[in-house]
This record gives C-alpha cells, structure tokens and sequence, in this order.
C-alpha cells in the first residue's frame, strides 16, 4: 500500500484544478493528468484526514469499468503511463496507482444522472411530486424501490461547494441542444444497464449513478472523468436490501453517520467547514468498505 495523500503536489506540470477528490495537471495542449488523493467529503465538506488507499481504489475501480464499458461509447483514457507525465521519483510516489492519463476535452455542462432505484433527492422529490427530474413515476413506490426501468434524470454541475441541481430533459435540450442530449440519455442509460446487471452478479446493487461526458476534437462524444465508483454511485450490498428503507452503503456511509452525531463546542455539528476530527476507527472501517466494492466486484 502506497502513503496517504491528501493532496498531491506536483511541481513540474501545470495545475489546472483541484476538486473534492482530484487534481488535475496540464500535459501538454492535449492531456491532462488526474490524480485521485486519498480526500474524502461529506456534506460538501473536506474531511482534514485522509483515508488511506482510497484515491488508488478508485482509481482501480473506474479503469476497470472503462475496460468493461468500452464498446459502448469511447472514453478519455490515452492508454500511456501515468507515471511517464513526470520525471523525479518523489513525483511518482504520488502518482502511483492512484492517475490516470486522459484526453483533454471539452466537458458538457451536466450531470448525467441514471436512476435505477429510487433513492436521496430522487426519493424526496418522488415523496412530493411522484416525478423525479419531470419523469412520472408509477404511484405507490416506497424508498429504496427498484424503478420498472431506469430513468435518466440529469443535473447541472454546481460550483464547489453548492449542490448540483436536478434538472428536466428538456432543460438539458436548451443547454446542449436536442441531438448530443439524445445521445448522452440513450448512452447513459446503456452504460448504467450493464454495469448494473454485472454487479448483480457479485452481489452488489448499483442504485443509481452519474457519468460526466465530453467532446473531442472531432465532436465525439466521450466518457470522461471517474465512472461507477462508490463516490459517483449508490453501492448496496444485496443481502442488507429490504425496500422501504435506506440500504447500508459501499461508500462514505459510517463517515456520515459518526457527523450525524458529531458535537463540536457543545453543539451538534453545523456541516459547515472545518469538519470535526474522525476518530481512526471510522477511517478504517469507511476504507475498508470502499475495498470491500473493489474485490467484490473484480473477483
């Protein structure tokens, strides 16, 4: 197992910008260098300790999604070493297992959000309305329901720090036009079945997911970012599924839990940062659970 890394720092390639989770370097004109630290946020909070193995875990994850997804839609892997983007050993060390060399492209300003399950603001929205994202759904469904196909609802991409916001199909029409909307729903909704339907078969049930898409030099659309791991998706374990209720998660789940309880100077935690200090035990466990996804689903 490699270091932790809460943040990677990179002199000899130009930052470009540092998320939640990554930060990605300039490679040229044409590549861009992204690295997954070992970061996690909850609420849209950094936590301040790393958890560690996770930016490598994730990164494992989504390599071997492109690899299972390829033939539906490109993707923005180059197919070269990471590790060949930087020359000094100590640059490396941070990069290793844990980056990926993609294309740079032109990213589509929205979510692309596949819903399998009813589940988080699907759910709540659902509980009001019986409609997630101006899909009408069929009445009577409870919380954690498997939906009778899978549903497309996008999103805009928020700031960091804010929310992405549901959006309307036809809302994503006015912002990206008719066609490429039409084709990233029928894509998304293709890469989500198989994905699901793979996972089923070792025991995990994928609830819901969002993919990032972009558009290369010659306008192809392309499938970028990370994909399907348990910080874009809802992972639960088939043995703990009862519907009606929240399904425990393969993600930040005991992280969000221990804050829920979190008093800090006396009073309940605020979810505003600094987030409070988390004990070992729950980085431990919250690792553990991200690994536990990984070997499940390549075994």
């Amino acid at each position: 197992m490699t270091a932790a890394l809460l943040q990677s720092s990179l002199t000899s390639l130009p930052l470009i910008a540092r998320g939640k989770v990554r930060e990605n370097y300039a490679v040229g004109s044409d590549r861009i260098l992204m690295v997954a630290s070992d970061r996690l946020s909850a609420f849209d909070v950094i936590m301040g300790e790393p958890m560690p193995g996770k930016g490598a875990i994730l990164t494992q994850m989504a390599l071997f999604w492109f690899a299972k997804l390829g033939d539906i839609v490109p993707n923005h892997l180059t197919g070269e070493d990471p590790l060949s983007a930087v020359s000094s050993e100590a640059e490396k060390a941070q990069l290793r297992d844990r980056a990926m060399l993609v294309k740079r492209l032109k990213p589509l300003p929205i979510e692309a959000v596949v819903r399998g399950y009813l589940a988080g603001s699907g759910w709540a929205e659902y509980s009001k309305s019986g409609e997630v994202c101006g899909v009408k759904l069929p009445a009577g469904l409870l919380n954690a329901s498997k939906l009778p196909t899978p549903i497309f609802t996008p999103a805009t991409k928020a700031e960091m720090g804010d929310h992405d916001e549901n959006i309307s199909f036809d809302k994503m029409v006015s912002i990206i036009g008719l066609d490429l909307a039409t084709r990233v729903r029928e894509v998304s909704i293709a890469l989500y079945q198989r994905a699901a339907d793979y996972a089923l078969t070792k025991g995990i049930i994928i609830a819901d997911t969002k993919f990032e898409f972009g558009l290369d030099a010659d306008g192809t659309l392309t499938l970028m970012d990370e994909v399907l791991t348990p910080d874009s998706s809802r992972y639960w374990p088939v043995e703990s599924y009862a519907v009606g209720s929240n399904p425990p998660s393969y993600d930040k789940q005991f992280v969000r839990d221990w804050l829920e309880q979190a008093v800090v100077d006396g009073k309940p935690w605020g979810k505003v940062a600094p987030a409070p200090a988390l004990p070992a035990e729950v980085i431990e466990k919250t690792v553990a659970k991200y690994r536990e996804a990984l070997e499940r689903l390549t075994s």
